[in-house]
C-alpha cells in the first residue's frame, strides 16, 4: 500500500509540502483546508472583480530555491503590462521560461489561472493512483518564450517597491532615512536630536536586548524610536513594546539600522546597478519585487491544480480534530467535513501540521504533558481584518494645499494616533490587473490589526466600512462621495505574537521534535512570523528530510534566525559601533 501524508492547511507551507512530496517521493498528500480558499493568508479575495491581497505579499526571497520555484509555477514576464508606459516602469524582461511540471497530466488538462472552489472528485484508488504518478514521471520540461501579461495569465510581474510612512499628514520615506526632506519635515533641531540620540546609543548600547524597544533604541536611536517605532508597534500588536520579545525584530527587522538604511540610500544615488541588484540589500529595502498577474492567490491556486492533477488530494471545507499517535508516532487523524459534521479516520505515515500550535497540542492523543498544554494554552496571537474600498480617485491633501488624485505606494503606514487603521494598501500598484477598471477607479485596503471578539471583529461590515471612510476623510486621504462599494474581510490569528507564553516555546518543541514523523511548518505551525518564502522553506526541509531518512529536525526551526543578530547580541556591546 502507498504511503499517506496528511496535511493541516493549504496556505503556503502545507501546499509546498503537498507539492514536493509528490516531485519527490512515492507518498500522497492530503491537504485539509477547513476553508473554501486556496492559500491561506496569502490568499487573493474577488470582490466584484476586485482583487484584494491579505497582509501585501511580495514575492522575493535572498534563496534561489524559493525564487526558481516561484518562476517554476508562474514565469517572468517577457512583455509590458497593461501600465507599464504610463508609470515608466524600468522592467528587465525575460527571454524565456523553462517549465518543469509535476506530471504530464498538468502539461494537458488546461492551464487555468483560478481553481478555487473546483473540487475535484477524491481518487481512492491508492494502486491504481501510484501506477499512474509512476507513468507521468517522464520528462515534462518545457521550454517556451516568456508570457505576456496581456494575452496569457500566468505570469509573474515585476514591480517597484514604494512605500512609505504617514505621519502629522506628511510623507515620510520607508523605512525611514534622514534626508533633506525628511529634516524639513520633522524639524532641523528635532532631526539633529535625532543624529545625536543614535550616536549616542551607538556609544552606549543596551546591553540587556531581551525585548524589542531596546532592539529599535540600539539600532535607531532612542528619539527617532519614540518618533516612528513605538506608537506604531504597539498598535500592530496591542501592548507595550517592552514586552514584545526581541526576537521578533531578529527575524522581521533583521539587519535594518538607520546607518543601513542611509548606506543603501547613498549607494542608490550614485549606481544604479547597486539599486537593481535585490540580494545584496536588506529585505526592506530592496527597490524592486516580483508579484503574480492577480496576487498571491494565483500562485497557490496554480500550485493546488499541478497538485490535484498529479494525484494529490486537496479536501476544502475539511479540518483536522485528532492526531492519533503510536508508540509515539503519528498513525492516524480524525478529518472533519465541515458542512456535514461527519467525521472520518484516516491512517498516515507522514503529518504536516501548519495549524496553530494551541490547537494542535489540544488535539493530540495521547494527551501530551501538562507543562506542554500549559505553555500551549498561553501562546498569543494577533488578528488581522482589512476593509476595501472602491473610489472614483482619492483625495490626498497636501500640505501646500494641493491634492493628489492618485499615489504610487504599494503601502502606506499610518503612524497617525487619531486614526486606528494600520496600513493601507493600493492594489492598482500592486498590480494593474488586481482593479476591475484601473483607469477609472482606485482600489485600496485598510488594514486594521485587532483581537477575536475585539469591539471591530464583532463589529457589524456596514459600520467597520463607515469606520473606514470617515478615518481615511480624517487624515486627508479620500473624501465620502467618492467611496462606490467596500467590503470587509477577517483573519484570524493572522499574526503569531511574541508574547505570552512565547519565551517557553522550547518546551512544545521539545515535545514535537520526539515525534519522528510529525512535522510543524509554516508561521501559525510553528508560531514564528516566518515570511511566505520562509514558511516554504520549512515545507521543503521537512521533505528533505523524509527523502534523507533525517529525524532530527533543527533545520526546520533553524529557519529565518538571524544569526548575525544572536552573535552580536552575545557581543554584549563592549565596543563601539556606527
Amino acid at each position: 500500500m502507498p504511503r499517506i501524508a496528511i496535511i493541516a492547511g493549504a496556505g503556503p507551507a502545507g501546499l509546498t509540502a503537498a507539492y514536493e512530496l509528490l516531485k519527490r517521493t512515492d507518498i500522497i498528500p492530503i491537504v485539509c483546508e477547513e476553508t473554501d480558499v486556496i492559500g491561506g493568508i496569502a490568499q487573493t479575495f474577488n470582490f466584484k472583480g476586485n482583487r484584494i491581497d491579505i497582509g501585501g505579499h511580495r514575492f522575493f526571497s535572498k534563496s534561489d530555491r524559493i525564487m526558481n520555484w516561484w518562476f517554476n509555477i508562474l514565469p517572468r514576464q517577457g512583455k509590458a503590462a497593461a501600465d507599464t508606459v504610463e508609470k515608466k516602469h524600468d522592467i528587465e524582461y525575460a527571454t524565456e521560461a523553462i517549465i518543469e511540471y509535476l506530471c504530464k497530466k498538468c502539461m494537458t488538462s488546461g492551464q487555468r489561472s483560478a481553481v478555487s472552489g473546483q473540487h475535484e472528485m477524491q481518487i481512492t484508488d491508492r494502486r491504481s493512483q501510484i501506477a499512474s504518478q509512476e507513468r507521468n514521471r517522464e520528462s515534462t520540461i518545457i521550454r517556451r518564450p516568456s508570457p505576456d501579461p496581456e494575452k496569457e495569465d500566468l505570469v509573474m510581474l515585476q514591480r517597484p517597491r514604494i512605500s512609505r510612512i504617514f505621519f502629522k499628514r506628511f510623507f515620510f520615506p520607508y523605512p525611514i532615512g534622514i534626508t533633506l526632506l525628511v529634516a524639513k519635515r520633522l524639524g532641523f533641531i528635532n532631526t539633529a536630536l535625532i543624529g545625536f540620540s543614535y550616536i549616542w546609543r551607538q556609544m552606549f548600547p543596551l546591553k540587556d536586548e531581551t525585548f524589542l524597544d531596546a532592539f529599535y533604541r540600539n539600532r535607531f536611536g532612542d528619539r527617532l524610536y519614540r518618533t516612528f517605532f513605538e506608537k506604531y508597534t504597539e498598535k500592530v500588536w496591542g501592548v507595550p513594546v517592552n514586552q514584545i520579545r526581541a526576537d521578533w525584530g531578529a527575524q522581521r527587522v533583521k539587519g535594518l539600522s538607520l546607518k543601513r538604511a542611509l548606506t543603501h540610500a547613498v549607494q542608490d544615488l550614485f549606481s544604479s546597478d547597486f539599486k537593481k541588484h535585490q540580494k545584496e540589500r536588506e529585505t526592506s529595502l530592496i527597490t524592486r519585487f516580483w508579484y503574480p498577474k492577480f496576487g498571491p492567490g494565483q500562485m497557490w491556486e496554480e500550485v493546488a491544480r499541478q497538485i490535484r492533477c498529479c494525484g494529490g488530494e486537496i479536501r476544502m471545507g475539511t479540518r483536522v480534530v485528532g492526531v492519533h499517535l503510536k508508540e509515539g508516532q503519528v498513525t492516524s487523524a480524525t478529518l472533519e467535513n465541515m458542512t456535514t459534521g461527519a467525521t472520518e479516520q484516516v491512517g498516515c505515515d507522514v503529518f504536516f501540521s501548519t495549524m496553530p500550535l494551541k490547537h494542535l497540542m489540544g488535539m493530540i492523543a495521547p494527551y501530551p504533558p501538562r507543562r506542554v498544554i500549559e505553555v500551549a494554552e498561553g501562546l498569543q496571537y494577533r488578528d488581522f481584518l482589512t476593509i476595501g474600498l472602491l473610489l472614483e480617485k482619492l483625495h490626498v491633501q497636501r500640505k501646500d494645499g494641493g491634492v493628489e488624485t492618485a499615489v504610487p505606494d504599494n503601502w502606506i503606514y499610518i503612524q497617525e494616533g487619531d486614526v486606528r487603521v494600520g496600513r493601507v494598501q493600493l492594489f492598482n500598484n500592486w498590480s494593474p490587473y488586481m482593479v476591475a477598471d484601473r483607469k477609472n477607479t482606485q482600489w485600496i485596503g485598510m488594514e486594521y490589526f485587532v483581537n477575536e471578539g475585539g469591539d471591530l471583529w464583532v463589529m457589524d461590515d456596514k459600520d467597520l466600512i463607515d469606520l473606514g471612510i470617515k478615518e481615511m476623510e480624517t487624515i486627508g486621504m479620500i473624501k465620502r462621495e467618492d467611496v462606490l462599494d467596500g467590503c470587509v474581510l477577517r483573519i484570524p490569528k493572522a499574526y503569531p505574537s511574541y508574547t505570552g507564553s512565547y519565551p517557553q516555546l522550547k518546551v512544545i518543541r521539545e515535545f514535537l521534535d520526539a515525534i519522528p514523523n510529525l512535522f510543524p511548518v509554516g508561521r501559525n505551525g510553528m508560531h514564528r512570523y516566518n515570511n511566505q518564502d520562509h514558511s516554504m522553506l520549512t515545507a521543503m526541509l521537512a521533505v528533505d528530510n523524509i527523502v534523507a531518512g533525517r529525524t532530527d529536525k533543527s533545520n526546520l526551526w533553524n529557519v529565518n534566525l538571524e544569526e548575525e543578530y544572536h552573535e552580536e547580541k552575545n557581543e554584549r556591546y563592549t565596543k563601539f559601533r556606527i
